[in-house]
């Protein structure tokens, strides 16, 4: 195996049944890929705005709604109700973990596909990158 960047259109990306073999099947691949990168950006972008729509949405609790909810739980014999916004915050939460997940195993395949040490399919990273942030980052700041 290879330890530096060379060209060529024989590879074997991520598992054995992907081996390319011909110039066409690198270019492919590199258009996977480099989808695979724009992919990545584009989980980024969905990951922040979701955050700050959570955010948004979320009503931040005054001090008196704190202790009016206390005394109210203190009060009251029974288990106390769950608080709807409790809940949706954990639901948010859940929701940004398994995007979290996603995006984390989607740049480990992107991170291996690199170290395959092909410098077309570095090249089809770097550009899927620069797409995806191109494509992704001006919507972040569209309300």
């Amino acid at each position: 195996m290879e330890m530096h960047f060379f060209f060529s259109d024989k590879v074997v990306l991520l598992f054995d049944f992907w081996s390319v073999h011909s110039p066409a099947g690198m270019a492919l691949s590199v258009l996977v890929v480099l989808l695979l990168a724009v992919l990545y950006e584009s989980i980024k972008f969905v990951k922040a705005k979701l955050l700050h729509q959570a955010l948004v949405s979320m009503p931040l609790p005054t001090s008196q709604q704190l202790i009016e909810e206390t005394d109210q739980d203190s009060s009251s014999s029974e288990s106390p109700p769950v608080s709807s916004t409790c809940f949706r915050w954990f639901l948010c939460h859940f929701g940004q973990s398994l995007i979290h997940v996603a995006q984390v195993v989607l740049g480990y395949f992107v991170m291996l596909a690199v170290m395959s040490y092909n410098a077309w399919i570095f090249l089809g990273v770097v550009l899927g990158s620069a797409v995806g942030y191109y494509l992704a980052y001006p919507l972040l700041s569209m309300d």
